[in-house]
């Protein structure tokens, strides 16, 4: 029977430890891979697909790409989903008795990716890790990348769904999970859903708290993790220490830009859910799902990667701490105040690279002297930055200016030792300035003296034989060499060895000649390998300052977030908000920020609000579709929103009470992957904010009950609106926008409740919005008006007038021939009667006697139907008594 092949083997070995990676096995000049990851690189790569002799009597199916070209073949197996397991030759083959020695030097997962051309730079590259029991979910997070790292629990409420909404604020492209979670069918479809994730099951043992807990000490070199305060979050250290597990086992080097962990609290910042994020369009659009035309894409400013990556956490963590809030819009008053500082400080952010990769790579060991040289440049702003930090006056802008380190020892150290000009390539020479070391200068002196005796030598052997056309010429395979041609050949002396024999010419050598040549190329050799092991030596160096750098990044990073702010605020005439802890919401003249980046200068019609929750907390917004409803209560969450992370807000005054949730009912799809229709979804989201609501969310709700038939749907917002009503303790904020002007009747009947409505201005058939929210209900919906602007046939929208005609008649002689059924008081009465007008009858006596503050939504509901089913009682029984 046939043997596998000695390489065969050990390719095998090695591929028996990493069986859910494509292993990239290490053949030279090229990455091979064999049998079924060759079969699925080809396909996914899109190369070809060849074979290679390995033993059996099938060639094994084999493709390989060039080393120099790997990465760029990597990010795409990354990208389709794989892990890519990186097999090098660890041996000199030159060296190797039989066959080179290889081991997998990295494991390339999506969540562990540290290369700059496979990342986006405004984006930042989680992975994180989770641990479930009970009712408590641990989480831990990274980016390797950057050396974040993170930790948190969930521990109240819904825990599988506030995951669900964490894990889509975060946006990890990999999730660690114990075995132990596969069992949870919940928590599994929770994850699952969060999209372009990529889910690896790891060993139980690394989420034991002994485990997780020593890897957390021995990793920071600490014997506690009371000072990073963490130290209670038992399921949260179960999930960090198993992260640090998985990281040394794919990454094998130390991680040493790891340097910190930071614990939070979801509830120390408004809650902003997966629901509220896509209909707010916080960082992406909901058709497109682009950044432009998201709040994110009008708020981002920045000059720098890690403010772009600063500013979607800050937009997507909004604070709830007043105090906070206020130091933040501190320095964007002073930004505003003293432009010419602002303008300075923007000039001096533009030329520093993204520090927290750059020392991430560096820590890693795989940065190039490009890299550091882009460290350098990035380091030269610094003091700079300083003295303009020396300018303000901001708590904030002296906290950053006292403990801002500029870093001139290590820009000094990279001034004085990185080439200006360095090749990509780190052992190829030409990357270390002349004066850092004196061995290096001998070296490279040797290198050009020699060309210089060889030129000299060259000269005096033309002299000495009288050949005119003798060269001195150099090969790999030769070394140098004496070419002489042909006709020339009497005249070589004796002295010549001859080495090759060419069509037109022989080539000889010279004791003299291999003499220099030992010294040339002995030089050259050693000159590279000294270059290598002191650029390795000042990256080491640089390393060893990993903290001082991240600190000085993460200041520049705030510092660039708030600049933004401060731009946007001036460029689009944004007024300081006056944020407290009162239930006040407060709004002049208000506008959607960025529907008004997309209109004409002036276009956009500004509206007030003024809400209080317990007072008067709920609006009732009645009008016409596409007359401007959803985007006036867009603009509100947004404005709350805006405030909360410290940002001037568009409008002309602005009170926020702190919002500690803003919930979103705006619009609804059918979820077609778990088969919910528009109305389950819709009621999914209702049942959210009904059960998680307090007194100081901001509730947006659009349209309840649309989805279902009229009465239904007429019930369910009215329970709604009671249900948020009648509790003492709720009462939130609350901006109800609906098509059943029957709604409005409520003002006066609950308290707390006002109308609102969309001006309209009629003109013939046709209507003219307004955009203006003005007291009282709407009396119409103008339904035929909206179809036609939007475009639908007129033969289609005069059918439908006739038809509304016949239907609005035929209501009416349905009225008339039930009142003349009646005794003529009765008649007066039924003529009058309607959903909520007050009678004498039955009905009115039973609805009397109902306590609305103290029955649930499902008891309103069933209480309603039967009222509908008495109501319609025919057949000569006229009214129900």
């Amino acid at each position: 029977m046939a043997e596998l092949t000695p390489m065969m083997q050990q390719y095998f070995q090695i591929k028996e430890q990493y069986k859910d990676a494509i292993l990239f096995y290490r053949v030279g000049d090229f990455y091979e891979m064999f049998f079924d990851d060759a079969i699925t690189a080809s396909k996914d790569l899109e190369i070809t697909l060849t074979g290679k002799d390995c033993g059996l009597q099938e060639r094994a199916p084999m493709c390989g790409v060039p080393y120099h070209a790997a990465e760029h073949y990597i990010a795409k197996l990354i990208e389709k989903g794989h892990k890519v397991a990186i097999c090098e030759q660890v041996q000199d083959p030159a060296e190797a008795k039989g066959l080179v020695e290889r081991e997998v030097i990295r494991v390339v997962t999506p969540g562990t990716v540290i290369e700059s051309s496979m990342l986006d730079e405004k984006t930042n590259n989680f992975l994180v890790s989770m641990f479930r029991d009970d009712d408590t979910i641990g989480l831990a997070g990274v980016d390797i990348s950057t050396g974040e790292f993170f930790i948190s629990e969930i521990t109240e409420g819904n825990a599988v769904s506030r995951i669900y909404d964490e894990l889509n604020r975060i946006r990890p492209s990999e999730i660690l999970i114990n075995e132990g979670i596969q069992i949870d069918t919940d928590l599994m479809n929770t994850i699952k859903d969060i999209e372009t994730v990529y889910i690896t099951v790891y060993h139980e043992w690394a989420y034991q708290w002994s485990n997780a807990y020593s890897k957390l000490l021995g990793h920071f070199r600490v014997q506690s993790l009371e000072g990073y305060g963490c130290h209670q979050m038992k399921y949260g250290i179960c999930a960090a220490g198993a992260l640090l597990e998985y990281l040394a086992e794919t990454q094998k080097t130390a991680l040493t830009q790891i340097t910190s962990i930071k614990s939070y609290y979801p509830q120390s910042y408004m809650v902003l859910d997966h629901t509220a994020r896509r209909n707010l369009e916080i960082t992406e659009t909901i058709r497109g799902k682009d950044k432009k035309g998201s709040f994110l894409w009008l708020l981002d400013k920045t000059n720098t990667a890690m403010g772009g990556r600063l500013i979607k956490q800050w937009i997507q963590q909004p604070l709830i701490d007043p105090i906070a809030i206020d130091e933040r819009l501190d320095c964007i008053t002073e930004l505003l105040d003293k432009q010419v500082l602002m303008d300075e400080l923007k000039d001096e952010l533009r030329k520093v690279y993204d520090l927290e990769r750059l020392i991430s790579r560096v820590s890693y060991g795989s940065a190039n002297a490009r890299d550091m040289l882009s460290l350098k440049q990035s380091l030269l702003p610094l003091p700079k930055i300083k003295e303009i930090l020396g300018g303000f006056n901001s708590k904030l802008f002296k906290t950053f200016h006292e403990c801002f380190d500029c870093l001139e020892d290590i820009a000094g150290l990279l001034e004085v030792s990185i080439h200006d000009n360095p090749p990509v390539s780190v052992k190829e020479g030409g990357i270390i300035k002349a004066g850092y070391n004196q061995d290096l200068d001998e070296y490279r002196r040797a290198m050009a003296e020699g060309k210089s005796w060889i030129a000299s030598l060259e000269q005096q052997e033309r002299d000495r034989t009288g050949i005119k056309n003798l060269k001195i010429g150099f090969n790999k395979v030769f070394g140098y060499y004496i070419d002489i041609t042909r006709s020339n050949l009497d005249l070589v002396p004796d002295t010549y060895i001859r080495k090759q024999t060419l069509a037109n010419s022989e080539r000889y050598i010279t004791p003299e000649l291999k003499e220099i040549e030992d010294k040339i190329l002995g030089a050259e050799e050693r000159s590279i390998k000294l270059e290598y092991e002191l650029f390795v030596e000042i990256r080491n160096l640089v390393a060893s300052h990993v903290v001082r750098i991240q600190n000085t990044a993460r200041i520049i990073a705030v510092l660039d977030v708030l600049y933004s702010f401060a731009k946007v605020s001036y460029d689009n005439d944004y007024v300081r908000p006056t944020v407290n802890d009162s239930n006040d919401l407060v709004i002049e003249d208000g506008r959607h920020p960025v529907i008004e980046k997309t209109l004409s200068s002036g276009m956009f019609v500004p509206n007030s609000t003024q809400l209080s929750a317990g007072k008067d907390h709920l609006m009732i917004i009645t009008g016409p579709n596409m007359a401007g409803k959803s985007t006036y209560m867009r603009q509100v969450a947004i404005i709350v929103l805006m405030a909360q992370i410290g940002c001037y807000v568009p409008a002309k005054r602005a009170v926020i009470g702190i919002a500690d949730r803003i919930f979103t009912r705006v619009g609804a799809s059918d979820d077609l992957s778990s088969g919910q229709s528009t109305f389950m979804v819709e009621m999914s989201e209702v049942a959210n904010i009904l059960n998680n609501a307090t007194r100081k969310s901001l509730l947006i709700l659009d349209e309840i009950g649309r989805g279902t038939s009229t009465y239904d749907g007429l019930s369910l917002a009215w329970a709604v609106i009671e249900h948020i009503c009648s509790d003492n303790r709720l009462k939130p904020r609350t901006l109800f926008a609906t098509h059943y002007h029957e709604l409005t009747e409520l003002e006066g009947r609950i308290e707390g409740i006002k109308n609102y409505c969309i001006a309209v201005k009629e003109h013939g058939d046709d209507i003219i919005f307004l955009r203006k929210i003005i007291r009282g209900g709407a009396d119409k919906s103008f339904g035929l008006h909206v179809a036609k602007l939007a475009g639908v046939p007129v033969e289609v929208i005069n059918r439908a007038r006739h038809i509304l005609a016949q239907l609005e008649e035929a209501d009416i002689n349905r009225r008339s021939e039930s009142a003349a059924s009646k005794h003529p008081a009765e008649a007066a009465v039924a003529e009058q009667l309607s959903f909520f007008d007050k009678g004498l009858t039955a009905i009115e006596k039973e609805l009397s006697q109902i306590d609305v503050l103290n029955i649930t939504p499902i008891q309103a509901i069933s209480i309603l139907q039967d009222l509908v089913q008495k109501a319609r009682a025919k057949e000569g029984k006229g009214c129900p008594t």
